[in-house]
């Protein structure tokens, strides 16, 4: 199993909506002109709801950067919000 921190919701709807069992969007973005390995995250009805984390300072526990993720992903895959924490959403990436 692969698990991913969600980070930068407070740049859009925040997070307190977000609860355990709900289904992230997990798209990346080869051109984003701040991190070529940027992966976004979206969530249906809303679009845009932050990005996986991918700096040690963000990266809650074991789980993987954006960095250690983007190629074992599709451009377009799932993850599914396990745990909504004060730093951050920790998710599993779906298979």
């Amino acid at each position: 199993m692969i698990y991913i921190t969600i980070t930068g919701t407070c740049h859009y709807y925040g997070q307190e909506f977000i609860e355990p069992g709900m289904t992230i969007r997990l798209i990346k973005e080869p051109d984003n002109e701040h991190d070529r390995e940027a992966i976004r995250a979206e969530m249906d009805g809303l679009g845009k709801v932050g990005y996986v984390a991918n700096s040690p300072h963000t990266v809650i526990g074991e789980s993987y950067s954006a960095g250690r993720l983007y190629d074992k992903v599709a451009d377009t895959s799932g993850a599914t919000v396990l745990y909504v924490l004060p730093r951050g959403i920790l998710c599993k990436v779906e298979p």
